[in-house]
């Protein structure tokens, strides 16, 4: 059996610490079986190694090794690229086509983002899984295959199980052996290392001399949180070993290459992302709205009262007044009107014996109906921005966002066509 030390050599990974060493060594264990894998970490922190480790020290390593980005591949394809199609089986479809299971048949699939998958290929993917079997797109035959799975996500699994977003029953066969990879902010002796050999990789890349830290920037370095882990220290790298004419890194210029904490990079806490702001913005939105509503309805019994009545402050409901304006009728004496419609008090019977009693009818009429066309506006200049506010969010997914504004997909595409977003 090759040693940790060796095997990091072997895949070029860099750093030294017991985390990260024990992660090689518990792939270097597995490696010779073929249970399943389920390499979980941040994003960036070198889950691709693992399964490359795996196969490679397996019986299995002269067949094929095929890694598959789930996150990458459309819902609507994501079937026939694993299990393959028949002739004719969908719009475009003019040929049989093999999919990976097919393809890397007594090899090695490395299934990265598998917490993207969607539930109906969970289903087939589990089905693979207990039995080694799959059925193509558009057909009705079993076929067998012999497969390694190896799966990577940085996807909170509980979480997603608890959403009801991945079977638990699959990710029970995934992570047979669970192997765990640690953040780079949690490997600060590793970093400065870690830099300075991409640093070295990209002076010989670029025939230019290698890019050294000060003492400040490299504190500045190793305190650094790297939300995007190994892909980020990476990239700054190159960026200052490409951009920089100085070969000297002072402290200053670090700091001008790195995103400072706090700023528009949404914030990670725990591993999760920070709770949705658009969730909670539309529950005030609602609020608000149901708010108005009431204090219409209340305007509109309060305006109506005082029509009939004649604008005595004495004939009206107190408690009513104290709802809409917040002062009692002592403190209001009506100054506060309506909007919509101007209220001109009768002060004799005489004079409310002029009004007939059918105009008074359509005066109320017409005024409750301005009221009612008003709120009516309101709500749906509401809905229409909550409904855009969704759909930028998430990209223009219709299904995205109706789940988030809880409605069917069905009535918001009709939304979508009746205000002509």
């Amino acid at each position: 059996m090759e040693t940790i030390q060796s095997i990091k050599q072997r895949f070029e990974i860099i750093g030294n610490d017991p985390k990260l060493n024990r992660a090689v060594e518990k792939a270097i264990q597995v490696a010779p079986t073929d249970i399943s894998v389920l390499v979980v970490g941040e994003s960036g922190v070198g889950k691709e190694s693992i399964p490359k480790i795996i196969h490679s020290l397996s019986h299995r390593k002269h067949g094929k090794y095929i890694a598959v980005n789930c996150g990458a591949i459309p819902e609507g394809t994501i079937d026939s690229e694993l299990f393959g199609h028949e002739k004719g089986s969908f719009t475009g479809a003019t040929g049989t086509r093999e999919g990976y299971f097919e393809v890397a048949d007594g090899g090695t699939i490395f299934l990265d983002e598998v917490g993207e998958l969607p539930l109906t290929t969970q289903v087939r993917l589990l089905r693979v899984l207990e039995n080694g079997e799959f059925i193509k797109v558009g057909s009705s035959q079993v076929q067998k295959t012999n497969v390694r799975i190896v799966a990577a996500t940085n996807v909170n699994m509980f979480d997603a199980i608890e959403k009801g977003k991945f079977r638990e029953d699959l990710y029970y066969r995934l992570s047979t052996v669970e192997i765990g990879l640690p953040p780079l902010r949690d490997r600060k002796d590793d970093i400065h290392l870690l830099f300075r050999k991409f640093a070295s990789d990209f002076a010989h890349k670029y025939k230019m001399p290698a890019i050294k830290l000060d003492d400040d920037a490299v504190k500045y370095l190793v305190s650094y949180r790297w939300s995007g882990n190994i892909r980020q220290l990476r990239n700054s790298a190159e960026q200052i070993s490409v951009l920089e004419t100085k070969r000297e890194i002072s402290l200053q210029t670090l700091m001008s290459y790195l995103p400072q904490e706090g700023s528009q990079l949404p914030s990670v806490i725990g591993g999760k992302k920070s709770e949705n702001d658009f969730s909670t913005e539309r529950d005030i939105l609602y609020k608000v709205l149901f708010d108005m509503k009431s204090d219409l309805n209340d305007l509109k019994k309060l305006t109506l009262e005082l029509m009939k009545n004649g604008a005595k402050a004495q004939d009206i409901n107190p408690n009513l007044i104290q709802k809409v304006y917040g002062k009692s009728n002592e403190e209001t004496f009506f100054e506060e009107k309506p909007r919509t419609t101007e209220v001109i008090p009768v002060t004799n019977e005489v004079e409310q014996e002029e009004f007939d009693d059918e105009d008074d009818d359509n005066d109320n009429y017409l005024f409750a109906e301005t009221i009612e066309e008003e709120e009516t506006l309101k709500l749906e200049a509401k809905e229409i921005e909550l409904i855009k506010k969704s759909l930028e969010r998430n990209k223009g997914k219709r299904k995205a966002a109706a789940d988030e504004l809880g409605i069917s997909e069905r009535t918001l595409y009709r939304k979508i066509k009746q205000y002509d977003l």
